[in-house]
């Protein structure tokens, strides 16, 4: 019983101490508001380089981390009290000196178990709001440079897909709703050839690897081989533009200028007739792609089909079926006979026609709605992007789980990997193009005002591996495309 008595009474200092001990954490809560509006004035009379409200955030996230460390402190100050107590109970009733280690061994092992549960607290409660700190320290300081370099003007309509010739002369491919292709000069911006043979939205544009062909898939149901030869004009002095940097607090208007009806490039060339129509889908040919060596083809279409077609005879190879919902994008391997297919039922299929004699089939479910593209590296890895805002990159070695994931604030349309770079283009639905590595870093955001930039949804973006002076293209549905210098310093990609 006295030894009962005993530990009620300790039970109910230690109540009396966290008692005091709240009432100390209240009084420190009380002077929070004056002792923040006297730090507020301290800091506004410093000089420094950064923002004030950057300032004034990291005072408050340094105060927060102040208090928590504090609490921590006083509650390390209240446990030792209570070790001393039981200590001294022990020496009191004789208990021998082992067990008293045994108990403060145990004590000790509860503050050390509460010490890191605070300390995971804290981590977990600020590490979003850090990161977003670090975000904006990285936009500042990367010196990143997104220069405006050239508009292509002269569509009807919104321009769904472009690319770049693998060949020479380097050309510019756009695909637009107004049912017609163009080819333009990279460096004047003139339109160089119309192609008006389809009856329907063209919704894509390839290049053959090595010859002056190229193929457009249309809403008309088919898809068309058509052969070109454009020559280049004469380069013109380019304008002295103003390099900007790739910045997070550029003015975002939602100002558009007039969009004046266009009556499109002048003394433009245009063909009429393909030289191969592709016909068996049943619904739009959303996209269409070169296999590696230019003597197959592959289209996808919003009959929930893709299919492969022989060049030369114009014949179907194959018909690869097994999505549940429209296509909405396919790619090839730009040296192996592999084919990725995505769909509006939020998953992506691998093809592989490496074994003439069988094809196989994987299905990936890595989305949550509709991917939008999936496309190959020069390595062995897939990225996709999807209208859940996210893009995700896969090594095809083992795609069980993505590699990285990058989780945006919009939409992603038709992304684009920079063969040389290794840098992922992101077009959104909210008119941005961002930048990332295949690590899921992110470099830049491409600069976007009432002045430059598109003024619409940005549908597609596309690299130029030639040292040009524009390294990127883009385009969307302001009825334009545009082509930018990207300066990545080499620090910011390594690892």
């Amino acid at each position: 019983m006295p030894v009962e008595s005993g530990s009620s009474a300790s039970s109910r200092q230690a109540k009396q101490k966290r008692k005091s001990h709240s009432l100390s954490i209240r009084r420190t809560n009380s002077t929070e508001q004056e002792r923040t509006g006297l730090q507020r004035e301290m800091l506004e009379g410093q000089d420094s380089k950064l923002p004030l409200s950057l300032r004034s955030n990291l005072l408050d996230l340094f105060g927060q981390i102040e208090r928590e460390f504090e609490n921590l402190y006083i509650e390390n100050i209240e446990l030792r009290r209570e070790i001393e107590t039981l200590n001294d109970r022990l020496t009191a009733e004789g208990q021998p000196i082992d067990g008293g280690d045994l108990t403060k061994g145990a004590l000790k092992a509860k503050a050390s178990h509460s010490t890191s549960q605070l300390s995971q607290k804290l981590k977990t409660t600020y590490k979003a709001s850090t990161s977003k700190i670090v975000s904006s320290f990285k936009a500042t300081t990367s010196r990143a440079v997104c220069q405006l370099v050239k508009e292509y003007v002269g569509h009807r309509d919104g321009i769904w897909d472009l690319s770049v010739t693998r060949t020479q002369p380097v050309v510019l491919g756009t695909a637009s709703a107004d049912h017609s292709a163009m080819l333009w000069s990279i460096e004047t911006g003139k339109c160089l050839l119309k192609y008006l043979g389809h009856a329907g939205s063209v919704n894509s544009i390839k290049f053959h690897p090595t010859e002056q062909m190229a193929l457009t898939a249309s809403g008309d149901q088919t898809a068309h081989i058509w052969r070109y030869t454009v020559q280049l004009p004469t380069p013109q002095p380019v304008a002295d533009i103003s390099q900007t940097p790739c910045d997070d607090d550029i003015d975002f208007s939602d100002k558009d200028e007039a969009d004046g009806d266009g009556d499109g490039p002048n003394e433009c060339p245009s063909i009429r007739v393909s030289s191969t129509t592709l016909r068996s889908h049943q619904g739009v040919v959303i996209a269409a792609d070169w296999l590696v060596g230019g003597k197959q083809v592959v289209t996808a279409s919003w009959d929930r089909a893709a299919n492969l077609y022989d060049v030369e005879t114009s014949e179907l190879v194959h018909s690869l079926t097994g999505h549940d919902q429209e296509l909405t994008h396919c790619c090839t391997h730009p040296t192996q006979r592999l084919v990725v297919t995505s769909s509006r039922d939020t998953t992506f299929r691998l093809w592989d026609f490496r074994d003439p004699s069988i094809h196989s089939v994987n299905v990936f479910q890595g989305h949550t709605d509709t991917v939008t593209s999936a496309v190959f590296t020069v390595g062995d890895n897939v990225v996709s992007g999807s209208d859940d805002r996210t893009v995700k990159v896969w090594d095809l070695k083992n795609m069980r789980s993505p590699i990285a994931t990058i989780r945006t604030d919009s939409a992603v349309n038709r992304i684009s990997v920079s063969v040389n770079q290794r840098i992922i283009a992101l077009p959104h639905d909210n008119r941005q193009v961002r930048l990332f590595d295949m690590s899921g870093v992110r470099l830049a955001r491409l600069p976007r005002s009432n002045r430059q930039g598109h003024r619409r949804m940005v549908c597609c973006s596309a690299w130029c591996e030639d040292n040009s002076s524009c390294n990127l293209f883009s385009c969307g549905f302001d009825r334009q495309a545009i082509g930018w210098n990207i300066n990545i310093p080499a620090l910011l990609q390594e690892k």
